[in-house]
């Protein structure tokens, strides 16, 4: 057996044990959040640490590395402007599908009175025990989206390169490193040296990811375990259970017919023999729970086995898992509607666009780590109460969010999947504008 197919195989292994031994604690544990908890811990600091370690190198090298192989400025834009485009697209259609599964399945609407009143206080008694997010939340709400969106430009054009590395700010190192390697682009024959030395450092980190990779298996089983230790699988067929096969259903459709019918139009590509490929990198999203983390797997899984070209590996995966966020901005559509029904609020046509338009915008916001989606969701909650205040409408306290808050990491795995699968789907597209030989961009290419 192949060492990645052994990986594969030890992930998945990982994950049922995960599941079943995370079951087993959390109905045998007196305090089964404390010791799912632990468990968390100790798989972040053996699978995710290490894998955090390497994002921001990486993707600085990996940036500078795609634009010096790209060359041809204009050549750039055409590539950039094809990958925006993308993400933008299958962002705002994951959006319009979240929406209009939530409101035709209505999973807020017709429970007990009692299962509302246990629910709702269930929620605010979460909502004031969660410090750290509840702070976080009030932020996201008094800047809104504006706020949010200066928040971006801010790293757009960043005054300290080194200050966002320390930071972890990934978008403002991409800017750099792209205007990095369109310099070294242009330097001729003077910037070789540099390109080389890149390439180089380049290489070793994904050497480093593929030790790393052996983690993988232990890393994912320990998260596994801690996540379904604190949650429990009863959780699914409690009252949130509507709320949350809604997401998931939403989810596996965007993931399993939208994002690959787009693949096969622009990629000229089998779509499941794709997925089956990038299969080691979707389970280790799924296991650490972030885009950003999963990212040097990403790389490594997208260019060795998924038939990506370098280029666009190198240039789409690390902008992909900083705005690209098709399985947050689904949940947060979702999400949403689901609280307004849950407190007998309802949405008019007007309203749920606003939904629509502001998920679409704030998911593009969400950082690539364990439940943004819940920060930038206050965002999207106040967008829609403004507009109910000018009906005259009582709006929905931001308390609200601590309903969703305790059954948020499974679904947030979930997403995190989709996040990472609509970032490959790019890589896998833009191959066909950024091979890496001299074939013709525009032939038909097949996994």
């Amino acid at each position: 057996m192949r060492k990645d197919g052994l990986i594969t195989v030890l992930i998945l292994v990982g994950l049922v044990a995960g599941v079943i031994l995370g079951q087993w604690l959390h109905v045998s544990s007196s305090d089964p959040a404390a010791v799912g908890g632990q468990w968390m811990e100790v798989g972040k600091i053996i699978l995710v640490r290490p894998l955090m370690l390497l994002v921001l190198p990486l993707v600085f090298l990996s940036v500078v590395v795609g634009v010096t192989s790209i060359g041809d400025p204009s050549r750039l834009g055409l590539i950039g402007g094809a990958t925006l485009l993308y993400y933008f697209s299958t962002m705002l259609a994951a959006v319009i599908l979240g929406a209009v599964l939530v409101t035709s399945l209505a999973p807020g609407v017709g429970l007990s009175p009692e299962a509302i009143n246990s629910l709702q206080s269930d929620g605010a008694t979460a909502y004031q025990a969660s410090d750290g997010l509840r702070t976080a939340m009030g932020t996201a709400n008094d800047k809104g989206l504006g706020g949010a969106w200066m928040n971006i430009l801010e790293q757009v054009i960043p005054t300290n390169f080194f200050a966002e590395l320390a930071g972890g700010r990934t978008l403002g190192v991409i800017v750099f490193a792209l205007l990095l390697g369109l310099a070294l682009a242009a330097s001729g024959p003077a910037g070789v040296p540099a390109i080389k030395v890149f390439k180089s450092l380049f290489d070793g980190v994904m050497r480093l990811v593929l030790w790393v990779l052996w983690l993988t298996p232990i890393g994912v089983f320990l998260l596994v375990t801690g996540t379904v230790a604190k949650i429990g699988l009863g959780s699914i067929a409690g009252p949130m259970g509507g709320y949350m096969t809604t997401v998931l259903l939403g989810l596996a459709i965007h993931g399993f017919i939208t994002l690959p019918l787009v693949l096969v139009l622009f990629g000229r590509t089998n779509p499941y023999a794709f997925i089956f490929k990038m299969r080691k990198a979707l389970l280790t999203a799924f296991g650490t729970d972030s885009s950003s983390a999963t990212l040097p797997v990403t790389i490594e899984t997208a260019i060795d086995e998924g038939g990506c070209s370098k280029r666009s590996s190198n240039f789409v995966l690390p902008l992909g898992a900083t705005v690209n966020m098709d399985g947050t901005a689904l949940y947060e559509a979702v999400a949403v509607v689901f609280m307004f029904q849950l407190w007998g609020i309802d949405l008019g046509v007007g309203e749920l666009v606003i939904v629509v338009v502001t998920a679409t915008l704030a998911a593009v916001g969400a950082a690539g780590i364990p439940s943004a989606g819940l920060v930038t969701m206050v965002i999207v909650v106040t967008a829609v109460n403004t507009s109910l205040a000018g009906r005259g409408v009582q709006p929905l306290p931001l308390e609200a969010i601590g309903v969703i808050i305790g059954v948020d990491r499974i679904l947030d795995m979930c997403r995190t999947t989709v996040n990472v699968l609509g970032d490959a789907v790019g890589a896998r597209i833009i191959t066909r504008l950024a091979p890496d030989d001299d074939e013709d961009v525009g032939a038909t290419e097949t996994a």
